[in-house]
C-alpha cells in the first residue's frame, strides 16, 4: 500500500511540470507566467533558496510578487532588470518578504529607470517605503559623484498603494484581489490589529487565474480567494522538522519557548496535508508549492509531503524550485 501511495504522489507530483524561467511563449500570454524567483522559507538563509519572491510576467509587463533578500538577482537570471518592473505586491511586512525592495528601489535609481513604479501592499506599506527612500538619500545624494550634476529625486515615480481584506484595483488589464490570511492573530479590536494585515492575492488574467497565499496558517478567506483558481501558489513548512532544527541550533532553549513557536507555527503556516486539504475544497486546477521549510528533493523524507498532499489532492502539484516557471 505504501508503494502504491508512493507512486500516486510521483505520477501527480511530476504531472505538472516547470520549464526555465527565461522561456516566454507569446501564445499563453494571456495567461501568463508565474516564476519563482525565491522557494525557502525564511527567514533562516538557505544555500540552495533564495528568500521569498516571484515575478509575474503578463502582456508585455512584468510585477514583483514579495521582493525577499536577493530578489534583484534573481530576476536578473530570469532576464528582467530592476528598471523594467512595472508593479511590486508585497504580501506582508516580514523582513523576509520585503528585504530586496531597497535592493529594487536603489538599483532602479542608479540605472535611471524613468517609468512610475507603484507598490501595493498592506497597511503601513507606506511607512516601509518612505523609510527604505529616506535611507536612499545619502546614496542618491552623492550618486555617481560628478561635480555639477543635476540633482535627481530618487523619491520620483514611487507611489504605494496600501489594500486590505476584500479590496481590488486593476492593472494592465488584471484583477488583482486580496483577502487577510491568518499570518497574523493580533487580538481582534487591538491596535495592531487595525494596523496591520497579512494579505494572500488573486490575479485574474484573461487566460487563467493565479492565487498566491503568501505566508498563511488555515483560512477560509484564503479557501474563498482561491476557489476555482487555475494555479495555488501556496506556502508549506514541516513543522515538526522545523522546531527540531531551531532546538539543534539553539541548545538549551527554554520549553517554554519551543512550545510557543509550536503555536505559531501551526497557527501562521501550512503542513502538507493542509495544503492539499486547502486545494480540494477551493476546486483549484493544480498547486505549486513555495516558502518551503522541509526535506528536500535529494533526501529521504521528502517523498512523505508528496503522499500527504495527494492524499488529500488528487490534482497536479509540485513542489518548486528557484527559477521555476509555470
Amino acid at each position: 500500500m505504501r508503494a502504491l501511495a508512493s507512486i500516486f504522489a510521483a505520477t501527480a507530483y511530476l504531472s505538472l511540470s516547470a520549464i526555465p524561467a527565461t522561456a516566454q511563449d507569446g501564445a499563453r500570454d494571456g495567461e501568463g507566467t508565474w516564476i519563482t524567483l525565491g522557494t525557502g522559507a525564511g527567514p533562516v538563509t538557505s544555500s540552495t533558496r533564495s528568500q521569498p519572491a516571484n515575478l509575474l510576467r503578463f502582456g508585455g509587463h512584468d510585477y514583483l510578487v514579495d521582493v525577499g533578500d536577493g530578489t534583484a538577482g534573481q530576476s536578473g537570471k530570469a532576464g528582467v532588470q530592476t528598471k523594467a518592473i512595472d508593479a511590486i505586491f508585497i504580501s506582508h511586512l516580514h523582513f523576509d518578504h520585503t528585504a530586496g525592495l531597497t535592493g529594487i528601489l536603489g538599483l532602479r535609481f542608479q540605472t535611471s529607470a524613468g517609468d512610475p513604479l507603484t507598490i501595493y501592499g498592506p497597511p503601513e506599506t507606506q511607512q516601509l517605503v518612505d523609510g527604505i527612500l529616506a535611507g536612499m538619500e545619502p546614496g542618491a545624494t552623492a550618486n555617481y559623484g560628478v561635480a555639477g550634476a543635476a540633482p535627481v529625486d530618487h523619491r520620483s515615480g514611487i507611489r504605494v498603494v496600501e489594500m486590505r481584506d476584500g479590496d481590488s484595483v486593476d492593472v494592465d488589464g488584471m484583477t488583482v484581489t486580496v483577502r487577510e490570511n491568518s499570518h497574523y492573530s493580533f487580538p481582534v479590536g487591538s491596535e495592531l490589529a487595525a494596523r496591520f494585515e497579512s494579505l494572500s492575492y488573486r490575479f485574474d488574467l484573461p487566460g487563467r487565474s493565479i492565487v498566491y497565499t503568501g505566508d498563511t496558517g488555515p483560512s477560509d478567506a484564503v479557501e474563498e480567494l482561491a476557489s476555482g483558481a487555475d494555479l495555488l501558489v501556496v506556502e508549506m513548512m514541516d513543522i515538526p522538522l522545523t522546531i527540531e532544527r531551531m532546538i539543534a541550533a539553539n541548545p538549551g532553549i527554554p520549553e517554554a519557548v519551543s512550545q510557543a513557536m509550536q503555536s505559531h507555527l501551526s497557527e501562521h503556516h501550512l503542513s502538507p496535508t493542509q495544503v492539499g486539504e486547502l486545494a480540494t475544497r477551493a476546486g483549484v486546477g493544480s498547486v505549486v508549492v513555495t516558502h518551503f521549510s522541509g526535506w528536500e528533493k535529494n533526501q529521504p523524507g521528502h517523498m512523505r509531503y508528496l503522499q500527504e498532499i495527494a492524499a488529500a489532492y488528487d490534482g497536479p502539484f509540485l513542489i518548486a524550485d528557484d527559477m521555476d516557471s509555470f
